[in-house]
C-alpha cells in the first residue's frame, strides 16, 4: 500500500496498513482528471532535478504543483496529527495490474483500517443545513457513485466536508439524514450491526441505484461489502457481475 506524506506530498510504501495510522479520502473523481500515482513521481523528480540542494525551494515548488484536492486534503489530515494519508487517483500505481488488482481487492479493508476518513463533497456548499432535506447534501453526487457506498459504511469515523473543505457533520452525527439518503440502517454506519447479518438482497439494493464509470466498477465496487475477493477483468464487462454473484 502507497501513503502519502501530508507534509511533502512524497509517496511511501507500506507493508502492513494496519500498523499505521493514516487518513484516507472519498470523493467523486473529476470528469476532467485527477492527478496519478505517475504525475505525483514525476512532479517531485523535475522539481528535484532543478531545485538542486534548496530544499526548501524543492518543497514550495512541490506544493504549487500538486492538485487543490490533493493539497487541501493533506492540510486537512495534518491539522488532525496524520503524517500519512491516502487517496485513490494516486495512491495507486495503475499502470501495474497486479498492484490494481491488489487495491482493489483491498479496499474495504483500507478503508476500514483508515483512522478517519474525509468524504469531500465538492457540490454542497459551506452553509449547507446537510440536515434539511431540501439541501444540496441530500443531492450530492457523493451518494450516487458506486465507490462511495463501501467508503461510507467501512470506516468507523466519516467527516463530511463542503465543497470549501468546512465541516458539515460526521457519519454518527448526520446518521439518521445519510440513512434517508442511502436506505442503509444507522446500525451498519456506527457498526453496531454486523455487515454480515444483513441480507444480501438488502445489501444489493443499497447499490442499486448508484452508478460506475466502468461497467466492471458495478461488481467491483461491492466486493468489500459481500466479502469477496475476486481477479479484476478489465474487458470482461458484465461477466464481473455474475462472478460477483457466483
Amino acid at each position: 500500500m502507497w501513503l502519502l506524506r501530508t507534509d511533502n506530498f512524497v509517496l511511501h510504501q507500506v507493508n502492513d496498513p494496519e500498523n499505521v495510522a493514516y487518513a484516507i479520502l472519498s470523493h467523486v473523481w473529476d470528469l476532467e482528471g485527477e492527478q496519478s500515482f505517475q504525475d505525483i513521481q514525476k512532479i517531485h523528480a523535475e522539481e528535484g532535478r532543478y531545485h538542486g540542494g534548496d530544499e526548501d525551494a524543492y518543497r514550495e515548488a512541490v506544493r504549487r504543483r500538486i492538485s487543490s484536492k490533493v493539497r487541501n486534503f493533506c492540510d486537512a489530515a495534518r491539522r488532525d496529527n496524520f503524517i500519512f494519508g491516502w487517496i485513490d487517483t494516486c495512491c495507486i500505481d495503475k499502470q501495474s495490474s497486479a498492484e490494481l488488482s491488489e487495491a482493489i481487492n483491498s479496499m474495504y479493508a483500507w478503508y476500514g483500517h483508515a483512522e478517519i476518513c474525509y468524504a469531500y463533497l465538492h457540490d454542497v456548499k459551506d452553509d449547507e443545513d446537510p440536515l434539511s432535506p431540501y439541501s444540496a447534501f441530500f443531492g450530492s453526487a457523493w451518494f450516487t457513485r458506486g465507490w462511495t457506498l463501501q467508503e461510507l459504511i467501512a470506516p468507523k469515523n466519516v467527516m463530511f466536508l463542503s465543497k470549501h473543505w468546512t465541516f458539515l457533520g460526521t457519519k454518527n452525527t448526520l446518521a439518521d439524514a445519510i440513512s434517508t439518503i442511502t436506505s442503509v440502517g444507522a446500525g451498519v454506519l456506527n457498526h453496531t450491526t454486523s455487515l454480515d447479518s444483513v441480507p444480501v438482497a438488502t445489501r444489493m439494493g443499497w447499490a442499486s441505484k448508484r452508478g460506475t464509470t466502468r461497467l466492471e466498477d458495478e461488481a467491483y465496487s461491492l466486493m468489500g461489502l459481500f466479502g469477496v475477493n475476486m481477479p479484476t477483468l478489465y474487458g470482461e464487462g458484465s461477466n464481473a457481475f455474475t462472478r460477483l454473484q457466483e
